[in-house]
């Protein structure tokens, strides 16, 4: 995986018909964890949707410095999960995007898959349809899915929705180690504890714009807004 920057917003404007936000001009570089806080209905999810190639962009642009294909990774509200299918099935969807050919493809995709699937302790799960797991396993089955995949771009709407705070943990310890290995996350979260310890950066969307700050300046101003 390259270092540097990896995805570059040059004046990005997001909305359906109407802008939503003010243009964005932001960067993620390799092994950031970006966590886009604020309130519902007000463009959050749109990012990452466009960022995702589901919403075209009003104007402006976005380029990613993927190595590849397989390379972005996306864990939707909704999960996108197949239903009917097995958990292994599922998780090793992700495995096949990110595993590229050769003579061990298919050994190094049952080993992706199965890795995923312990990480996340879904592993007795594995012959189980997703459709009869509750909604917190099917959030770890689909992060187990992007696990498998390895991408090097990650984009999360919401995932640590319907999760205790031990499966909370488990999530964020198995994605950290992704970002371990070079994966820049994008993630939204409406619980800020959630990620004050995980996230590197916050983009905060306010009054229509995102405001970027490192983690480290965003508490400081936090603060500062309570003592007054």
């Amino acid at each position: 995986m390259s270092d540097g920057v990896v995805l570059t917003l040059d004046g990005l404007v997001i909305g359906y018909g109407e802008p939503l936000v003010e243009p964005i001009s932001l960067t993620v570089e390799a092994g950031e964890i970006i966590a886009i806080l604020g309130p519902s209905g007000i463009g959050k999810t749109t990012l990452i949707r466009t960022l995702a190639g589901l919403v075209r962009p009003l104007s402006g642009h976005f380029d990613m410095d993927l190595d590849g294909r397989g390379n972005l990774g996306y864990i939707p509200q909704r999960l996108g999960l197949v239903r009917h299918a097995t958990v292994a099935h599922n998780v090793a969807l992700g495995a096949r995007c990110g595993v590229k050919w050769s003579k061990t493809m298919f050994q190094e995709r049952k080993e992706r898959t199965q890795d995923a699937m312990r990480t996340l302790g879904i592993e007795e799960k594995a012959k189980e349809p997703v459709r009869r797991l509750s909604g917190g396993q099917q959030r770890r089955v689909a992060t187990a899915r992007t696990l498998a995949q390895r991408p090097q771009l990650m984009l999360a709407d919401e995932f640590l929705g319907e999760l205790d705070q031990d499966n909370v943990d488990t999530v964020l310890s198995a994605v950290s180690g992704l970002v371990n290995n070079g994966t820049s996350v994008i993630m939204v979260e409406h619980h800020e504890d959630n990620v004050m310890d995980f996230a590197t950066r916050i983009w905060e969307l306010k009054d229509g714009r995102f405001l970027d700050a490192s983690i480290e300046e965003w508490q400081s101003k936090s603060d500062l807004g309570e003592e007054e």
